[in-house]
């Protein structure tokens, strides 16, 4: 399933829920989707053990069927661990940070222990990646909480192998592993034997591991500690939502008071040369 795309599980998701009769609601509008949304999922190429959806339902459903049905109906790969009620929730989820593993074949662990030194002592490591909106710079050291070599689990499963555990704190632009690993290579030309077996362990806010605060001397970002980060993006939210709620105003009810309408176009009028009433005046007036 790791190569499965989010659009593929979102497709499946979606027939999941159809096949298990959940009375899922459905948006409004001209091509109604189910209300079925997703919070920070997976990269293409990285597995997880800790994804997370919501779905609106129309009706009420006990939870623990919810999930016997909808694990019934999701293919192999895609398992159901856990279903709550958002509405009886004592309170919301707050899914701040992942908790990844990476797995480097062909890395001996003092190589990778030698990078990851290094990386954290950085006081920034700017990657870049190719979007559709052309290519856009990340700092990758800004979003590691924590990141260290997990010596027990590389001597349990393969000896030529280093395996890396990493707490990395979910950013707008997000931060992937593979933007850490691009830049561990670039610092300490780390280079696996094979392509890095990225897995998910866990989300959850931030003090959900012991050790997830930010590593002495570590950069908080352009001179701004991670709360006040925080605060400041939910002040950018706040003001965004102003805006467009003011956008979504009718045009009219901006104008000011007293203004009369715009003046029409000359070539909005009717046959016999008398002006096209306004779409409003059309629909209280029988217009078709």
């Amino acid at each position: 399933m790791r190569f499965a795309s989010h659009r593929d599980i979102a497709r499946a998701v979606e027939r999941g829920v159809r096949k298990a009769g959940l009375p899922v609601a459905y948006s409004a509008g001209f091509s109604p989707h189910p209300k079925i949304s997703y919070s920070g999922g997976a990269p293409t190429g990285a597995a997880s053990e800790a994804e997370y959806l919501e779905i609106a339902l129309t009706g009420s459903c006990e939870p623990g069927d919810v999930r016997l049905r909808l694990d019934a109906a999701l293919p192999a790969g895609i398992d159901v661990i856990e279903v709550t009620d958002l509405a009886v929730a004592s309170e919301a989820l707050r899914l701040e940070a992942s908790h990844w593993q990476v797995v480097l074949p062909g890395v001996a662990p003092a190589e990778a222990d030698r990078a990851v030194q290094a990386f954290l002592a950085a006081p920034e490591a700017e990657v870049e990646r190719l979007t559709s909106k052309g290519i856009r710079r990340l700092d990758a050291r800004a979003a590691v909480l924590s990141m260290e070599l997990d010596r027990r689990a590389a001597q349990e499963q393969d000896a030529g192998c280093a395996i890396l555990r990493m707490v990395v704190r979910h950013m707008t632009p997000a931060v992937r592993p593979d933007d850490i690993l691009v830049a561990l290579r670039r610092m300490s030309a780390l280079a696996p034997s094979s392509p890095p077996l990225v897995t998910r362990l866990a989300q959850g806010p931030l003090g959900l591991w012991g050790s997830v605060a930010p590593v002495e001397g570590a950069p908080q970002g352009h001179g701004e500690s991670a709360d006040q980060g925080q605060v400041k993006a939910t002040r950018l939210d706040a003001e965004s939502a102003d805006v467009l709620r003011a956008a979504s105003d009718g045009a009219y009810e901006l104008l000011p008071r007293g203004a009369g309408r715009p003046v029409m176009a000359a070539g909005a009028r009717e046959p016999d040369g008398r002006d096209r009433p306004h779409a409003r005046d059309r629909a209280n007036q029988g217009y078709t």
